[in-house]
């Protein structure tokens, strides 16, 4: 029997957020952490956050996102997992509200899929453009469902409230430099910065 390890992108894998990322590669970066700042006091909606982001971004090139991507602050080790992962014969998954332009290029690390929001430079934003937590459940759900595994055939890494619904559901859970509420609902916690301290916690849950 098979596995699946899912894993949250923005403070889980990515030691910040792909906006600010992208953001500081296009030279807008305090434009890009003031709308990231209010969109976390909840001052404006997640459609608000994107209609104010993506003009930002305009002329941003396919080539402007690998080199922000590249020059991201990823933390160790998230290849060598994704590759071990695979030699295994077991799957990984990223699901993460950032762009699926931004969120899709780990796949060229190892993941074997990726889902982000479907925003897109210089076209509109609506909620069905939006990937949500409780999105989250579902895309996992498909995702065991194809594989034809169960919920605890799974372990799921993350650190914020976009992970809670998912950690909620799954008993397999581990939370890595995770917020208070995240780490209560974990089933095991990690802190540090390397990948693989939490990827072997995870294993040993499975």
């Amino acid at each position: 029997m098979t596995k699946l390890h899912v894993f949250d992108m923005d403070g889980t894998l990515l030691q910040s957020t792909a906006s600010i990322e992208i953001s500081r590669a296009v030279g807008e970066l305090a434009a890009g952490e003031l709308i990231e700042q209010s969109w976390l006091k909840g001052e404006i909606s997640d459609v608000r956050f994107w209609e104010l982001c993506l003009p930002l971004w305009e002329g941003l090139s396919e080539a402007d996102i690998d080199g922000a991507f590249a020059a991201s602050p990823w933390i160790g080790g998230v290849v060598e997992v994704f590759a071990d992962i695979r030699n295994r014969g077991e799957y990984s998954t990223v699901i993460s509200q950032s762009p699926q332009f931004f969120v899709e290029r780990l796949t060229g690390w190892g993941a074997d899929s990726a889902f982000g929001a479907q925003v897109a430079l210089r076209s509109e934003v609506g909620p069905e453009s939006l990937l949500s937590a409780e999105d989250k459940i579902s895309i996992v759900s498909k995702l065991l469902a194809e594989y034809g595994l169960a919920e605890g055939d799974c372990v799921a890494y993350g650190d914020s409230t976009s992970d809670i619904p998912l950690f909620g559901k799954l008993p397999n859970t581990v939370a890595v430099n995770a917020s208070a509420r995240v780490r209560e609902l974990a089933t095991i916690e990690y802190e540090g910065s390397d990948l693989r301290g939490a990827y072997v916690l995870g294993r040993g849950l499975l």
